[in-house]
C-alpha cells in the first residue's frame, strides 16, 4: 500500500508525543491492518478486532441517538484500550498504560485519526484518477 508509510510515520508520531501510549494500530472499518506502530503486540488481530468494536461503538451511538461516534474508551488495571474513527472507511486503536492523560490521549489520538482519513482520502483520489499527483 503506496500510504502505508506515512500512515506509519503518523503512529509514530503519536506514540512520540505521548509516551505512555504503548502501541497504535490503523485498520479499515472492516478489520484490514493498514499500519501499526505496536511492538510485540498482534496487530493483525487488534485490526480484526478495532472492527467489531467500531461497529459496536456506531451501533451504541446510535441506537442512544448521539451520533456522530467519537470514540471507545475501555479502561483496565493495566491502561486503555481507546478506538477513534479515522474518516468513514478506517479506525485508529491505541493502547496505553495506567498513568495516561485521557484528555490529552482523546485530543492527539482524534488528531492522528483525522490525519489518517486524509492520507487514505489523498490515496482515494489519486487512485480514482489514474495516479496523477
Amino acid at each position: 500500500m503506496a500510504h502505508e508509510a506515512a500512515i506509519r510515520t503518523e503512529l509514530e508520531g503519536l506514540r512520540a508525543r505521548l509516551p505512555d501510549v504503548t502501541g497504535v494500530v490503523a485498520a479499515t472499518a472492516d478489520g484490514l491492518l493498514l499500519a501499526d506502530d505496536a511492538p510485540g503486540r498482534p496487530a493483525e488481530g487488534f485490526a480484526a478486532l478495532s472492527a467489531a468494536a467500531l461497529g459496536l461503538g456506531l451501533r451504541l451511538a446510535d441506537a442512544a441517538g448521539q451520533e456522530p461516534f467519537h470514540e471507545l474508551l475501555i479502561r483496565t488495571g493495566g491502561g486503555c484500550v481507546a478506538l477513534y474513527p479515522a474518516g468513514s472507511d478506517a479506525v485508529l486503536l491505541v493502547l496505553s498504560g495506567p498513568q495516561t492523560n485521557v484528555g490529552r490521549l482523546h485530543l492527539e489520538s482524534r488528531r492522528s485519526g483525522a490525519r489518517v482519513a486524509a492520507l487514505l482520502d489523498g490515496s482515494a483520489a489519486r487512485s480514482a484518477d489514474g495516479g496523477a499527483p
